[in-house]
């Protein structure tokens, strides 16, 4: 996600877990891809490698590094086709709802990582007609706790 140019180039990379909708934010100084990848795997090395097997992506530069995650994640990377942002919708839905909290015009520089934090816990708490009125967080740690019975 971007924010206006006259605050800099500070951007957030927004991460949706396709099944429980769960919304990881990631805070990246530049647009330069290897920041941007170096993020979303320092936050998603925390989930179980089963929860982390693909991410889908769209056409950015930001992106261009993505081998990187095969690398060091195992995960495979696919990318929509241009103009096809309907192929990542759970992304841009909870873009949408980000939004709410952080217009365009939101100065990233002057929020503390525990302000964008206390953004994607909201989200994650909000429940949703789509997973039967839980909310996301539940989903996720329904999720986690049926790999850990396995």
């Amino acid at each position: 996600m971007i924010f206006r140019l006259e605050y800099g180039k500070a951007n957030l990379t927004s991460l949706v877990e396709r099944r429980s909708r769960f919304t990881i934010l990631a805070r990246n100084p530049s647009r330069h891809s290897a920041g941007v990848m170096s993020g979303i795997q320092h936050h998603l090395h925390m989930l179980p490698p089963s929860l982390r097997q693909s991410i889908t992506f769209d056409r950015g530069t930001e992106f261009a590094a993505f081998a990187t995650l095969q690398k060091k994640l195992a995960m495979t990377s696919y990318f929509c086709m241009p103009s096809a942002p309907w192929q990542k919708g759970s992304v841009e839905n909870s873009n949408g709802r980000i939004r709410r909290f952080l217009p365009s015009d939101t100065d990233l520089a002057l929020l503390s990582d525990k302000e964008i934090q206390a953004v994607a816990d909201r989200i994650n708490s909000t429940p949703r007609k789509c997973l039967n009125y839980r909310t996301p967080h539940d989903v996720l740690g329904e999720q986690i706790n049926i790999l850990k019975a396995r």
